[in-house]
């Protein structure tokens, strides 16, 4: 009978763990934020992380490194000598701050996963890809920026055409303004704003000015734009800014000097942070691109697969996600989700390749977004 009984014993650990949800096995995750604590993009890459993290089975840390670069080496050298190391660490390499660490948890053997901004310049031909010089530097996600700064231009000067903003010359006259002028982050976006303006005769880029991502700055060279404008004969179409508070300032400096942003100068940003949203649901700010804070979300997702054996590696590891636009036409589905911060409203279980046995393929666009956010206002 006692025979008898173990073998039932056996047969039932045996089904058990035949029929286990591999997500019971929680991945340890440490997130090295490079943002200040408040600063808002940052802020939403932690939050959708989090939220993916609870839904995935993921046990996400998150530390701070408040832009400052000594601050981000020491606290990555810190969890790379941990006593008890975590699964994966995931950094962002922006201005190679983050590569002495990089280098130290390859060669601790912890797999880390660049999220945002990978290698530039000669580090990038030093290292290549993911897996091919730093063997436990297993991947990478990078938002696309240059097509985001191309589809906002595209929309910007359509938008302003058909509204007949053009100057006494016959032409869109535009003002253009950049985060800086040396960050891979801010060239890209540059890059793609104009590559759309180049050789199109009928649009006249009258300043490309740098506002370092800030909208006091913005608002300032904005200001100073209009007053040059005006007794230049000119009429000003629009502002393309490469984030969400550059915009934001320029549309301050448009209503300061009697303009309604919106009707007689269009202005486009790039973020989908919850103020922006409040200026395209008021008819301010013509649209926000983005989307790039959910790579956050898409990081976990694509380690959860990596740790149930779904390796995101197929078709190379290092991977982009498209952004999007939100403008008044879509604003509802998502709005309201992003401006609460409501994040454990999409079901982020519909993003893993591993669900469809189809590991390195995913679809992280928009229509996937709002599908996953349905499919949770569903149930």
């Amino acid at each position: 009978m006692k025979t008898v009984s173990l073998l039932l014993l056996s047969a039932l650990l045996l089904a058990t763990q035949a029929f286990a949800d591999p997500t019971l096995k929680r991945p340890q995750v440490v997130f090295l934020n490079p943002g200040k604590t408040g600063e808002v993009f940052w802020d939403l890459v932690s939050d959708t992380m989090r939220a993916a993290g609870k839904q995935l089975k993921v046990d996400v840390e998150i530390i701070n490194s408040e832009r400052n670069r000594r601050m981000l080496n020491d606290l990555g050298m810190m969890i790379v000598n941990r006593a008890e190391r975590p699964d994966y660490l995931i950094l962002v390499n922006e201005e190679s701050a983050a590569t002495p660490v990089i280098e130290a948890a390859n060669a601790k053997g912890i797999n880390t996963f660049l999220l945002s901004n990978a290698f530039a310049g000669e580090e990038a031909k030093k290292y290549g890809a993911p897996r091919e010089v730093l063997e436990n530097w297993i991947g990478s996600l990078s938002p696309d920026m240059p097509t985001a700064s191309r589809r906002m231009a595209s929309v910007l000067v359509e938008t302003a055409r058909r509204a007949h903003h053009v100057s006494a010359d016959g032409k869109l006259h535009l003002l253009a303004l950049g985060g800086d002028e040396i960050t891979p982050n801010s060239i890209t976006r540059n890059d793609g704003f104009n590559a759309y303006v180049a050789n199109r005769s009928d649009i006249v880029v009258d300043r490309f000015l740098f506002a370092n991502w800030n909208a006091a700055d913005a608002q300032t060279l904005t200001a100073r734009y209009l007053d040059w404008a005006e007794h230049s004969g000119i009429r000003p179409a629009g502002v393309w800014a490469a984030n969400d508070p550059m915009a934001l300032g320029a549309i301050d400096a448009i209503a300061s000097k009697g303009l309604e942003p919106g009707r007689d100068m269009q202005v486009v940003g790039l973020n989908w942070s919850p103020e922006a949203l409040a200026a395209v649901e008021d008819g301010k700010l013509l649209l926000t691109d983005g989307g790039h804070f959910f790579g956050g979300a898409f990081a976990i997702v694509m380690l959860r697969d990596h740790a149930d054996g779904c390796d995101f590696a197929r078709g190379g590891a290092a991977k982009t996600f498209p952004l999007a636009s939100i403008d008044r036409s879509n604003l509802a589905t998502l709005g309201s989700i992003i401006k609460e911060r409501r994040f454990e409203a999409i079901r982020f279980e519909q993003f893993l390749a591993s669900r469809g046995g189809r590991c390195g393929a995913y679809d992280f666009s928009l229509d996937a977004l709002m599908r996953a956010a349905h499919a949770a206002a569903l149930n």
